[in-house]
């Protein structure tokens, strides 16, 4: 079954608990678990049970809870929210579950879901935030594996954000009339400066500028994100890129951006393709540059969406320049390059102080179509040299090298499709590199890595290590 004809057997939803009963049956370890998650909430917590297990005592201490006694009668159901049974009897957990049932409490029957109306789900708490993960009650340990993932990816100073929210909203709704000014209004709030200054501490900073961006309202400029995409897996786009994808209004994507990363923006948000290849652009640097200023001047979030980084060969220097020169702001999210995700994956060491103390990352021409501009020297210094859009230009690459004194025995890896399902990744010596990069895909991203640090990775090299000293 494909994950889009998946239904869940739950319907995900929030109980109002503030200043009424929560009941917890029962005195052990089990009551205890609840317990403390009640105390996260502002919930009446009600005991009962025989005897309380220290540990309880102590959760329902911090909870500032009540012990109601041996056993609840009907009167303690009639302000209750919830009933959880914790009694780890089959029995007394079936006679808490029939009494609420009578009195019309959901029960949740700890560690017997079948008998249960709702579970517990593993919770985030950044209140008035708060985010639930559940798994209908199989896969519990899963949950809490889900909740410590977005535990990092929260700082606990969302709630603070999540409170000046609240706090504005009435007068954003009078001053912002449209719902699309209103929408791009939260989404400036969350993500810029608003964010930055409660992240750092400064609530009245934070307040007086979402003031002065209410104050300016519709009038407010848009905002460019010059967004690396990585080299192609989803899983190695970076936090702040899903993010800022999420508040996209327009998403201008490069071609070797995967169509799975795209689709992680707004989907509401506009989509424009605008990829390069060799001899075949859909649009020009320059077009592309009267695009996004465009977008950006009509208000618009516009996220300049890169494969890799878009600062190594990515055009991101020309975009800033034009970018400034319009009074547009924009922020930079990096992104993993190619040259360090094709090392990874091929366990190749890009520096290493026996071998090589410096790292050049290079392409195979520069803007005037000149093969090995400049760095040739480098590489016989010892430096780990990774060349980027070098497949056309290997065997010019191999020659320079080599005439310049580099040695035609030095290991040489050539990595296409780095990160992605169909990479393929072949290793040589510097002498055949011309035949191992006419041996990759047509139109596929191409990196070599030259240097005796190929040697370590996990390819097979049709060569000794060459001076490499063994871990």
């Amino acid at each position: 079954m494909t994950a889009s004809a998946r239904k869940l057997a739950v319907f995900p939803a929030f109980h109002k608990v503030a200043g009424r009963d929560v009941l917890v049956v029962g005195g052990g370890e089990e009551a205890a678990a609840k317990i403390r998650l009640l105390a996260e909430t502002s919930a009446n917590v009600r005991v009962f049970a025989a005897t309380v297990e220290t540990e309880t005592g102590a959760a329902l201490i911090a909870a500032k809870g009540t012990w109601g006694g041996t056993w609840p009668d009907a009167a303690a159901f009639r302000n209750a929210a919830l009933v959880f049974a914790a009694t780890g009897s089959e029995s007394d957990d079936n006679a808490v579950r029939t009494m609420a049932r009578e009195a019309g409490v959901p029960v949740n029957v700890v560690d017997r879901p079948d008998l249960c109306d709702f579970y517990t789900p593993a919770l985030v708490n950044r209140a008035p935030l708060a985010v639930a993960i559940g798994s209908e009650g199989v896969a519990p340990v899963l949950t809490r594996h889900v909740r410590a993932r977005i535990e990092g990816m929260l700082a606990p100073s969302f709630g603070d954000l999540a409170g000046l929210a609240e706090k504005l909203r009435g007068r954003v709704t009078a001053s912002i009339r449209t719902l699309t000014d209103r929408r791009r209004f939260w989404a400036r709030f969350f993500s810029g400066t608003v964010a930055e200054n409660v992240f750092a501490g400064d609530a009245d900073a934070a307040e007086a500028e979402a003031l002065r961006m209410i104050d300016a309202g519709a009038a407010e400029t848009g905002h460019v994100f010059l967004v690396g995409a990585g080299p192609g897996a989803e899983d190695l786009l970076t936090l702040r890129a899903q993010r800022v994808l999420q508040e996209a209004d327009v998403i201008v994507y490069d071609r070797l951006v995967p169509d799975a990363v795209v689709a992680m923006g707004r989907r509401d948000a506009r989509r424009i393709y605008v990829g390069k290849r060799k001899g075949d652009h859909a649009m020009s640097q320059e077009a592309i540059n009267t695009l996004i200023v465009r977008e950006a001047q009509d208000g618009n979030r516009v996220v300049r969406l890169k494969s890799g980084d878009p600062l190594v060969y990515g055009r991101a220097g020309e975009e800033m320049a034009v970018l400034r020169n319009a009074g547009v702001p924009f922020d930079v999210v990096p992104g993993i390059t190619a040259a360090f995700a094709a090392a990874a994956e091929n366990a190749i060491p890009l520096t290493r102080r026996e071998a090589a103390s410096s790292l050049v990352f290079a392409t195979g021409h520069d803007m005037n179509g000149d093969t090995l501009p400049g760095w040739a020297d480098l590489a016989i210094g010892g430096a780990t040299v990774a060349v980027y859009m070098g497949r056309t230009v290997a065997g010019a690459v191999a020659c320079r090298l080599m005439s310049a004194g580099l040695d035609g025995a030095t290991p040489v890896a050539v990595i296409e499709n780095a990160s992605r399902a169909d990479h393929r990744a072949r290793a040589g010596r510097l002498e055949g590199l011309a035949d191992l990069a006419a041996d990759a895909t047509e139109g596929a991203p191409v990196l070599i890595i030259i240097g005796d640090v190929v040697a370590e990775g996990a390819l097979e090299l049709p060569l000794p290590a060459l001076g490499v000293i063994a871990a």
